[in-house]
């Protein structure tokens, strides 16, 4: 007898275009691209306090993706997976030849006019940021690796929105242009890192429920980014 494990007449499994799509749907409504600060930003109507307090406020979740990644990497018992999950660590920490992410945004940091040392040792961050960050580093140690995986998707809309910024953060503050790095590595990072994470959750999510979870961890983590 043939089991039905993927049957439900009420909720039938997505093809793999509507999945996708369901994905792309969640980032136009949810994604942080429409938060007001990001608009402001957006249109030059930030002072430098401010740039410095969402520098500031970043560089604490950009501390904790690579923990957050190898938290995700740590729980996949297949080679090929931590394979090309590692690069995304090594991205973000640096090679020891080459600055990574990180050091790329101490440097935003010391362009809006802020010391790196504030930035290290997380003073001045909101307690909503550290209480966001924290909790979405415990998910993706929690939940499963599929949802963990999936909620990395908010790559497939940060292209448009790190075009979009860079463009607005050279024309309206051009006292940052030197500390860009960050933004102009992860135009072809984010886009090479999505199109694995994408191909590996629309392989690894074969029933309707599966498919469901990872559309719910990806609308968790745009709540995240809008913290």
């Amino acid at each position: 007898m043939t089991p039905f494990a993927n049957h439900d007449v009420e909720n039938p499994l997505f093809s793999e275009a509507e999945f996708v799509a369901g994905f792309h749907a969640i980032g136009e409504e949810r994604y942080h691209h429409k938060h007001p600060f990001h608009l402001l930003m957006h249109d030059g109507r930030l002072t430098r306090g401010q740039l410095q307090a969402w520098a500031l406020n970043r560089y604490y979740y950009q501390s904790r993706i690579p923990i957050k990644d190898a938290a995700i990497l740590a729980r996949s018992e297949d080679p090929a997976f931590r394979r090309a999950w590692r690069k995304r660590i090594v991205d973000h920490d640096g090679d020891g030849t080459k600055p990574g992410g990180i050091e790329k945004w101490l440097r935003l940091v010391e362009a809006t006019g802020l010391s790196r040392d504030l930035a290290l040792r997380s003073a001045g961050i909101l307690p909503a940021t550290r209480y966001a960050v924290q909790a979405y580093v415990e998910f993706v140690s929690t939940c499963s690796h599929l949802e963990a995986v999936a909620s990395s998707l908010t790559e497939l809309f940060s292209k448009r929105l790190i075009t979009l910024r860079l463009d607005r953060l050279r024309q309206h503050y051009p006292w940052l242009c030197g500390g860009l790095d960050y933004f102009t590595g992860r135009l072809t990072q984010a886009t090479e890192d999505c199109e694995f994470a994408l191909s590996w959750v629309v392989k690894h999510a074969p029933t309707r429920r599966e498919q469901d979870l990872a559309h719910a961890a990806l609308r968790a983590k745009c709540d995240i980014l809008w913290a």
